[in-house]
C-alpha cells in the first residue's frame, strides 16, 4: 500500500487528541455491531465466491474433494498431490488461475511455520500521481501524518479480531492484515475474514495468490525478533492457522486492479471463508470475537473519527507488532467514475494492507473499510467505501459457504 510521490496539496490540520482518544476508548474490538444500507455510487454487485481444493480430504467428491471440484482441478491441469509437493510454485502465466471461479487453495499442513511467517514480505500497493489528482473536486487536502501507535498486549485482549494474512506470490511469501467478521447467517460461528483484494488476487495482470492463510492475534505478546528466535507455532499463532477454503473479491479488482492500484482500488476488498489447520470449532468461537461490517458507506464528511489497525512490515516496522492510527477521514477520488475512497493520516507501511478500518456508532464498533493504498512517504492510508457491491459479495459468501 505504497505509492510514488503525489503532488503537494494543502494538508488538513491534525485532528484533536480528544477526538482520537475518544475513538480509542470506545473502540472495543470485541464488540458487535450492525449495519447495512444503500450506497448510490456503488450499486453493481461484483465478484464471486469460489470453492477451493481441500487437500486434506474434506468433502464428498472424488479423492475426498467437494463434489465437482476434482473435475475442475483436472481441467486446469492441477494434480493436488503434486501441488502439495511444491507444484504451487509454478507461476506459468498460462496456468495462473485468474477468474473468480478458478480459486484453488489446497491445505498444505505445516507450510506456514514460524520462520516462514517471519520471513514473509509486505504486500505493497501504489497509486500514481495522475490517479491521485484525477478528481480534485471530491478530494480533500492531504492529511497530516498521524504516528501509528502500538496496540496494547496481549492482542487477544485488546484487538482479538485482528490478525495477519499470509500468501505466496511469484515474488515469494507475502503478508497482509485482516479482521474476523460476523457471519449474519451463522451467528456466533463465523469463519469469515475481511481483507484487501490485492492480498488474494493480483488484479488484471495476474490471478489468485496461493497458500492463503489467516493467523488471528499473530505474535500475541508482541515479542521482539530476538525473543522469537526459537518461537513455537503456539507463540506465533496462539489460535492456530486458518486456511482460506473459499475466497471472494470484486470483479472490479479482478479486472482493473494493478500494481498502481488502478481502477480496481476503489473496490479493493475481499472476504475469505477459512477452516482451521487443526481443530473443528469456528473461527469466531476460537478467537472469542468478531466484528460486523457496516455497508452503509457513510460520507467521510459525516464521520468524526476512523481507526485503522494492522501489522506494518516495511521499515521502520518489522511486521511483528500490531499498530493502529486514528484520524478524522477525508475524501480521495481516483476518478470521477469511481466511488470516493476514505483517507486518513497514518505512518503505517506495507503489511498493514487489508487491515480493518473501524468506527463507533451508538457504542458499537463496526468495520467500515480496509487499508488499500498509500504514498511512498507513508504519511496516509486510503481505503474503499463498502457499499452495495461489497455487501452483495459478503452476502453471497455467507449464504453459499458460511455454514460449511
Amino acid at each position: 500500500m505504497r505509492s510514488t510521490p503525489v503532488s503537494a496539496a494543502p494538508r488538513r490540520g491534525r485532528r484533536t487528541a480528544l477526538a482520537a482518544a475518544g475513538l480509542v476508548a470506545a473502540l472495543t474490538l470485541t464488540a458487535t455491531a450492525c449495519g447495512g444500507s444503500e450506497d448510490e455510487a456503488d450499486t453493481k454487485p461484483g465478484g464471486g465466491t469460489s470453492q477451493a481444493a481441500d487437500a486434506d480430504g474434506a468433502g464428498g467428491g472424488e479423492g475426498g474433494l467437494a463434489a465437482g471440484l476434482a473435475d475442475r482441478l483436472k481441467e486446469h491441469g492441477i494434480d493436488v498431490d503434486k501441488w502439495k509437493d511444491g507444484g504451487w510454485k509454478n507461476w506459468d502465466e498460462d496456468k495462473w488461475l485468474s477468474e473468480a471461479k478458478d480459486f484453488v487453495n489446497p491445505v498444505i499442513e505445516g507450510l506456514w511455520q514460524p520462520d516462514r511467517m517471519k520471513s514473509a514480505k509486505e504486500a505493497d500497493k501504489t497509486v500514481t500521481t495522475k490517479d491521485a489528482a484525477a478528481d480534485q473536486g471530491a478530494t480533500d487536502p492531504e492529511p497530516a501524518p498521524v504516528e501509528a501507535v502500538a496496540e496494547k498486549k496481549p492482542y487477544h485482549e485488546n484487538a482479538a479480531p485482528v490478525g495477519k494474512v499470509f500468501f505466496d506470490s511469484p515474488e515469494g511469501s507475502m503478508v497482509c492484515s485482516g479482521t474476523v467478521i460476523k457471519d449474519v447467517n451463522h451467528p456466533g460461528k463465523s469463519n469469515l475474514v475481511w481483507t484487501a483484494g490485492h492480498c488474494v488476487h493480483a488484479g488484471g495482470s495476474g490471478g489468485w495468490y496461493r497458500n492463503i492463510a489467516f493467523v488471528p492475534s499473530y505474535n500475541d505478546h508482541g515479542k521482539s525478533e530476538a525473543e522469537l528466535a526459537n518461537a513455537t507455532a503456539t507463540e506465533m499463532a496462539p489460535y492456530g492457522t486458518w486456511w482460506a477454503d473459499w475466497a471472494s473479491t470484486s470483479n472490479q479488482w479482478i479486472q482493473g486492479g494493478s500494481e498502481s492500484g488502478g481502477d480496481g482500488a476503489a473496490y479493493d476488498y475481499s472476504v475469505l471463508h477459512v477452516k482451521p489447520e487443526q481443530g473443528s470449532k469456528s473461527l469466531e468461537e476460537t478467537v472469542g470475537a468478531a466484528l460486523e461490517v457496516d455497508f452503509s458507506a457513510p460520507s467521510a464528511t459525516e464521520v468524526s473519527s476512523m481507526g485503522a489497525w494492522g501489522y506494518p512490515a516495511a521499515a521502520p516496522y518489522n511486521g511483528l507488532e500490531m499498530f493502529k492510527c486514528v484520524d478524522r477521514p477525508g475524501r480521495l477520488s481516483l476518478s470521477p467514475s469511481l466511488p470516493t475512497m476514505y483517507r486518513i493520516g497514518c505512518t503505517m507501511t506495507g503489511g498493514s494492507s487489508g487491515g480493518g478500518w473501524f468506527r463507533v456508532v451508538d457504542g458499537e464498533t463496526k468495520l467500515v473499510s480496509n487499508t488499500s493504498i498509500g504514498p511512498l512517504e507513508n504519511t496516509w492510508l486510503a481505503g474503499p467505501q463498502l457499499g452495495r457491491a461489497a455487501e452483495a459479495l459478503y452476502q453471497d459468501m455467507s449464504k453459499t459457504y458460511g455454514g460449511q
